[in-house]
């Protein structure tokens, strides 16, 4: 119960200070998310299913990000030309924008966690194994 009660409170206060900085910009975490996944990708638009792999979430929480990031205008939606049935979503010029401007705003807080290098490697390797036995890798 330490252990769960400890996680959950570290990740109040870390997605508080992400709200926070995020805020501004109209974006949640996830929409953030999904902004820079698009930016990294080689064109800058991924089919959404992939989307959800690849950030390993729900399909429906990948729609309704893409959604709200839509009503934006930072990202546009086509039919995948490979899949009819298939939906791309593509980073629009002022999503880019928005991506590298909340990426400013976040540094601060990422800069900020507590653990050096080799203590990060080690939380994520244990957080991993934990995800992992919950089933939340595919």
């Amino acid at each position: 119960m330490v252990a769960v009660t400890s996680i959950i409170r570290v990740q109040q206060l870390v997605l508080g200070d992400i709200d926070r900085a995020l805020r501004p910009l109209g974006l949640t975490f996830a929409r953030y998310e999904v902004l820079m996944l698009l930016h990294f990708s080689r064109r800058g638009a991924l089919p959404v299913g992939k989307i959800g792999a690849r950030l390993q979430v729900h399909p429906a929480s990948v729609t309704n990000a893409v959604d709200r990031l839509e009503q934006d205008g930072f990202v546009v939606r086509s039919t995948n030309p490979n899949d009819r049935r298939g939906v791309i979503a593509s980073l629009t010029d002022d999503g880019r924008v928005c991506a590298l401007a909340a990426s400013e705003r976040l540094n601060p807080v990422f800069q900020a966690f507590p653990l050096g290098s080799g203590e990060l490697d080690e939380l994520t390797d244990a957080l991993r194994t934990v995800r992992q036995a919950f089933g939340d890798f595919h």
